[in-house]
């Protein structure tokens, strides 16, 4: 129905045609936009019922008293997994896991595997490079985001998180706290819950459509062929300049799969061409934008930093085994 919308809107009540570099971006904009802040007010009105009735306070003390030997991080990785979201569909259930004070190291595991892996990217996969491969990817994806968010956790990263997700985290906590002793609905309690989610989407829309802009320009606008040209052999710096090349794009994985396999035919390597794939879906120059008001510069650079090494790890285990 968005896509629908946003094809009358920009083919047929704008008249910009659909094989244009602007078409294209316009189109892609309109929809990411319209998707991504109707998905972060309903997932932040689900998490705050559920903020409201389930212990959070009781969850936040387990996962960081409770001696798990990275189980969590592993569940974490898991869950993200089988949510079907880009890096910029995921960030609205980021801030609300963030929101309800989970350990930072579990939230990043979520993050991190959320946007590389799906059940159609799956599919796409499978189909396009066979159930070896697919095993091999999900395998190191999840893998990848238990580590990384074990890592990032105990690097005690928390203190980095903006101000604005900070006084929302003291908020609820207080709130929580004060609603042991009331005895209200959740009828009662609906339109609190409504006004909180919109001051969440308010508080970072500018953001999102900076972001999205930013990743509607690099779709519309990139040549053919411009990618193949630095990222074909087998040299070493491939993947690290894939990886460079790659966090200014924005897709998700399904989208990015169809356009790795033509990097495969043209002689750019398996790794590499994987690794360019999960930095566009993982490390993408939009998500930044958006975490810009989750997290701070130092906190963004940190994470983008300990990712994009991972990646170019385990593009070259990847150019290895594969």
């Amino acid at each position: 129905m968005i896509q629908t919308f946003s094809d009358w809107l920009i083919y047929d009540l704008l008249n910009i045609k659909a094989n244009t570099h602007l078409g294209e971006s316009l189109n892609f904009f309109v929809y990411d936009t319209i998707k991504i802040i109707l998905l972060l007010l309903l997932i932040s009105f689900i998490m705050g019922i559920i903020n409201t009735y389930f212990p959070v306070k009781k969850l936040r003390n387990f996962l960081s008293t409770r001696k798990l030997y990275g189980f969590q991080y592993l569940l974490a990785s898991v869950f993200g997994s089988i949510t079907p979201f880009c890096s910029c569909s995921s960030i609205p259930l980021f801030i609300g896991l963030v929101k309800g004070g989970i350990p930072l190291g579990v939230t990043f595991s979520f993050l991190i595997t959320s946007p590389l892996v799906n059940e159609v990217a799956i599919a796409m996969f499978a189909g396009s490079f066979g159930y070896k491969v697919t095993i091999i990817y999900v395998a190191s994806c999840i893998l990848f985001g238990s580590i990384g968010g074990f890592v990032l956790g105990k690097m005690n990263l928390a203190k980095f998180l903006s101000p604005w997700v900070q006084q929302i985290q003291q908020g609820q906590e207080n709130e929580i706290e004060e609603s042991e002793y009331k005895n209200i609905n959740i009828v009662q309690r609906l339109p609190n819950i409504l006004k909180e989610s919109l001051n969440i989407v308010r508080g970072v829309i500018i953001y999102v459509i900076i972001g999205i802009a930013i990743g509607a320009g690099m779709h519309g606008y990139v040549p053919d062929g411009f990618f193949e040209t630095y990222l074909s052999g087998n040299h070493w710096y491939a993947i690290p300049i894939a990886v460079i090349l790659a966090v200014p794009m924005y897709s998700n994985a399904a989208g990015i799969i169809p356009v790795i396999q033509v990097f495969v035919t043209k002689g750019v390597s398996l790794g590499t061409a994987l690794a360019f794939m999960m930095a566009v879906v993982g490390l993408s120059l939009p998500e930044a934008t958006m975490l810009k008001k989750v997290m701070t510069m130092k906190l963004i650079l940190i994470f983008f930093g300990t990712i994009a090494l991972s990646i170019m790890i385990l593009g070259w285990l990847f150019n290895l085994v594969l």
